[in-house]
């Protein structure tokens, strides 16, 4: 009994997590949080069950992708190269490219308005002082005290919990939405599932969390992938289960607030369109006070400087990975070119994504649709390396992880289709 307690305790503590802490968080990012802060103010507690849905089909999704990167020692990007043409792998990679690169520069700029809010000037010099400080913590930070950096940044997500504590919550209205499904049969209703299930299960954190699995055995002393060292499978897979079921906790319950607090704030008053998350906090200022509206703005800035390194690096590691370059955060930018490259020009064509005469809401829907299209096929991918023995030798995944995670293919494929047909 002591010994259980006491492994329970090691797995509670901040150290036991990373990879699956981050990644989860970096799914929040301005553009999610703009997703779900139009959810609650248009629909009002009425979509609040869909982060009871997401939350089994994400952890399972990010349990393969995470175990094939530690099992392996190679990034999805190249376990995929295994199992499909090299062509349509890059051709995928391409549009995970793109698809990160208008996200980027939708974050960036939300990140902007939103310091602009705060300060009362000069949104587009923090967009650009956001980018380069991004940038720059990529090509000059050392991967461990970068790593570091970001798990830390983690915490500006109690930001929204707290807007949930000082806001007016109906809970037993809110509580039956999250336990009942209930929904409007129309095509307003339907697409803001497909955004909301878009937004949480995307396909730039399959590769992140795959690739710092990788990053984790190359920067620890004596680690090794599983294939090579079975012995060490028993704690390191420990470890993933913890990371990511905590991760993903983390990301759906910030999912939960953001929507909370919209549904109780915005939709309560009659504001029922917002269009961006800097547009979210500004709603929030005179129904629910200064103090949450700080907070919120806080939040956005906080959750952008943790995504935009994520989307930036994932279409790196995929690009770089689909190509054979070396590849990873530990190499010197003149080390591994093409990786940082990628890194670059994803982060700068991003910035002048945002300082472009398109409008944010549709380059995120372009985004989400280009997302919705590469899901498919990679989590399809995904699953079929993850059972595969020639791969992953006695790691194969379980069958429960495995049906979760073809669930969750399905149920994005059939979210393509659904938004095809409403479009």
């Amino acid at each position: 009994m002591v010994r259980i307690l006491r492994r329970l305790r090691g797995a509670a503590t901040f150290r036991e997590l990373g990879p699956g802490l981050v990644t989860g968080a970096a799914d929040d990012d301005p553009s999610g949080i703009a997703t779900y802060s139009q959810a609650g103010a248009q629909f009002g507690y009425g979509l609040l069950w869909t982060t009871v849905i997401t939350y089994p089909l994400m952890t399972a999704v990010q349990l393969v992708s995470a175990r094939i990167g530690r099992v392996t020692g190679h990034g999805l990007a190249q376990n995929m190269a295994q199992v499909l043409p090299r062509p349509l792998v890059f051709g995928l990679v391409c549009l995970l490219f793109v698809a990160n690169t208008i996200n980027i520069g939708a974050d960036l700029a939300a990140m902007g308005a939103a310091a602009e809010l705060v300060v009362g000037w000069g949104g587009q010099l923090f967009t650009v002082a956001f980018a380069l400080l991004s940038l720059s913590l990529q090509l000059f930070v050392p991967y461990v005290r970068y790593a570091r950096f970001l798990k830390w940044l983690t915490l500006v997500l109690l930001s929204y919990v707290a807007v949930v504590l000082v806001v007016n919550i109906d809970w037993p209205q809110a509580l039956t939405a999250i336990v009942v499904p209930r929904f409007e049969a129309s095509r307003e209703a339907l697409m803001m599932i497909v955004a909301v299930f878009g937004t949480t299960i995307s396909p730039y954190l399959f590769f992140w969390q795959s690739s710092q699995e990788v990053e984790e055995i190359r920067n620890h002393a004596g680690a090794q992938p599983l294939l090579e060292a079975p012995r060490q499978a028993p704690r390191e897979l420990h470890r993933i289960r913890v990371d990511t079921f905590f991760g993903m906790a983390v990301s759906n319950l910030v999912a939960l607030a953001i929507m909370l607090s919209a549904a109780a704030t915005l939709h309560a008053a009659g504001r029922t369109d917002i269009r961006t998350s800097a547009e979210a906090a500004e709603a929030l200022r005179p129904v629910a006070g200064e103090f949450a509206f700080a907070l919120f703005s806080l939040g956005i800035v906080g959750t952008g400087l943790l995504a935009v390194p994520v989307l930036a690096g994932s279409a790196a590691y995929a690009f770089g990975e689909s190509r054979g370059w070396k590849c990873g955060l530990e190499n010197k930018p003149w080390e591994a070119v093409g990786f940082y490259a990628v890194i670059g020009a994803a982060t700068l064509l991003g910035l002048g994504i945002g300082f472009s005469p398109m409008p944010p809401l549709r380059a995120l829907f372009w985004s989400a649709v280009i997302n919705g299209i590469v899901a498919v096929p990679i989590m399809a991918a995904m699953m079929w390396v993850a059972s595969r023995r020639d791969r992953m030798g006695r790691f194969r995944a379980s069958p429960t992880v495995l049906t979760l995670g073809w669930t969750a293919t399905a149920v994005m494929g059939i979210a393509v289709v659904a938004m095809a047909l409403a479009g």
